[in-house]
């Protein structure tokens, strides 16, 4: 990036020190903002180039991914149906019958 090249120059120098009005103290917290400053912008322009054009290999990542998530949700839902037909059938009457009230004693 052309602006980390230009403005290196903020993180090798304090430009506040011995400054006639500041403290050490100040111009060091003076020089923290600078070079947090110039890290933001350095963040600004990278997101900026970022969105303005779609990265094609993360794209095509993402394309891969899909096609990979859509075999597995249909290899899923195979074994799933597959333990469900291999599960034995229950009778029918006694399968959903109410026995929540029922007090008889069976042997």
């Amino acid at each position: 990036m052309s602006t980390a090249l230009s403005n290196s120059s903020i993180f090798e120098t304090n430009p506040y020190e011995g400054h006639p009005n500041l403290s050490e103290l100040e111009a060091e917290v003076l020089w923290q903002y600078a070079k947090l400053s110039q890290n933001i912008k350095e963040l600004i322009a990278e997101t900026r180039r970022v969105s303005e054009a779609p990265d094609e290999k993360l794209l095509k990542q993402l394309r891969a991914l899909e096609v990979k998530m859509g075999l597995v949700l249909t290899l899923f839902k195979a074994s799933v149906w597959a333990v469900i037909n291999e599960q034995p059938m229950a009778d029918a009457s006694s399968a959903y019958a109410d026995t929540t009230a029922d007090d008889t004693i069976r042997h």
